[in-house]
């Protein structure tokens, strides 16, 4: 807020509404000040902004050094400009270390990627065995959002993060023909962009909200998944081992996945957040009562979320134990029914299931059953038919789709740099 008083004084004095020696005194108690939060808080319930204290506050403390410069201080702003472009400043750091995380966890994911993308696992859908993928094409599907969601997040944080300056009613009446010199100045003294007045449209800042909540969903679906495989009873993937995390106060023998549970924790607070701000899309007239006021603190509780997730899956993934061993056993332990798809592209759909059952039944493998089928003999020979049951025989698409994504993936990064 003294960030935006200061630049405010510089770009009015450079065009000449008052002198420079007042914008220098302004500028030389914002840059120095010191503010007792606590005191303006209180202050701030009572006055319903906390741009009003502030300046008050900020006036006298100019006062001290030239009565006649503190006459200029926050000339022409309103309470809204001063607090919704300090947030911008807030925001457009946040932003900066959001997109630094998310670059952080899409790499490991792509490491994940190259490293298995011939490690045979079991794709589950409805959380039953599917068929045979690779873990790499898995990390693949992690990442691929990733990329998407990278770019839609800083379209919309560039977006938001501009200027708010509209004065009292949103038409910069104060500045007379200045108007636009003084914006122009004071959006270059702090490093933004100028913006047409937004005190009554927060879909800027509704939008950045979403795409936060979007990342934050992100990383709690890589959570959820990798919560899934490191169930002992399933054991394909740990959270790396490192001292003192994960533990339990009563039962020494845990090893719970204290990483994942930060990304779901976020996660199931981030909607809600978002939906306020969508909420928040309709204010009165000209500026709204009780909208913006209270996005300041769901933005900054957003970006939080978001970061705590992307940072906890980041460190998870980089150290990730993958259990090769364990994949290729669950696949094992499903005696070949996740081949059914391969083998029903060779006979009918209806003696595929018919040999299902019969497994299931007389507790055999699939492949057995099939190589004493007569309408299997009649269609493949053994060779034919063991090769389908071999996973490799079964990726399909899956490389192409991890070297797709993974070129997606430097796409984003290069536009990112």
């Amino acid at each position: 807020m003294a960030r935006f008083e200061g630049a405010l004084a510089a770009a009015s004095a450079r065009s000449g509404l008052f002198p420079a020696s007042h914008a220098e005194a302004i500028g030389r108690v914002c840059e120095g000040a010191c503010f007792d939060v606590a005191a303006l808080a209180k202050q701030a319930r009572v006055a319903g902004a906390l741009a009003i204290p502030f300046v008050k506050v900020l006036t006298e403390k100019v006062a001290a050094e030239s009565p006649e410069a503190a006459r200029y201080v926050h000339f022409g702003a309103t309470s809204q400009d001063v607090l919704d472009t300090a947030t911008v400043l807030c925001l457009r750091e946040a932003c900066e270390r959001i997109c630094t995380l998310t670059m952080d966890l899409g790499d490991a994911s792509a490491t994940l990627a190259k490293r298995h993308r011939a490690t045979p696992m079991v794709a589950r859908t409805l959380l039953q065995p599917a068929a045979p993928v690779p873990f790499g094409w898995k990390a693949a599907m992690w990442l691929a959002p990733l990329a998407r969601a990278c770019r839609h997040f800083r379209r919309a944080a560039r977006e938001a993060c501009v200027l708010q300056f509209g004065g009292a009613a949103g038409t910069l009446a104060a500045f007379g023909d200045k108007a636009g010199d003084v914006a122009q100045g004071l959006a270059g003294e702090l490093g933004l962009e100028t913006a047409v007045t937004w005190h009554s449209a927060r879909d800027g800042f509704a939008r950045l909200g979403v795409e936060m909540a979007v990342l934050t969903g992100l990383a709690a679906k890589i959570a959820r998944d990798v919560t899934l495989l490191a169930q002992p009873e399933v054991g394909e993937a740990a959270e790396p081992a490192i001292p003192g995390r994960g533990g339990s106060s009563s039962m020494p023998h845990k090893r719970n996945p204290a990483g994942c549970l930060l990304a779901l924790e976020a996660a199931a607070r981030a909607p809600g957040l978002a939906a306020t701000l969508l909420g928040e899309l309709a204010p009165e007239h000209e500026r709204g009562l009780g909208q913006w006021q209270s996005q300041w603190l769901t933005l900054r509780e957003l970006a939080r979320a978001a970061a705590s997730a992307l940072a906890a899956m980041s460190e998870v993934l980089k150290g990730l134990e993958v259990n090769a061993e364990a994949m290729a056993a669950n696949l094992e332990r499903t005696h070949g029914l996740v081949f059914s798809e391969a083998l029903a592209l060779h006979v009918s759909r209806q003696a595929a299931e018919r040999m299902c059952e019969q497994a299931v039944r007389e507790g055999r493998s699939l492949l057995e059953v099939a190589l004493a089928d007569i309408e299997v003999k009649k269609r493949l020979k053994k060779g034919e038919l063991a090769a389908l049951f071999r996973p490799e025989t079964q990726f399909g698409a899956a490389q192409a789709t991890i070297e797709r994504v993974l070129a997606e993936w430097a796409n984003a990064r290069e536009t990112a740099a």
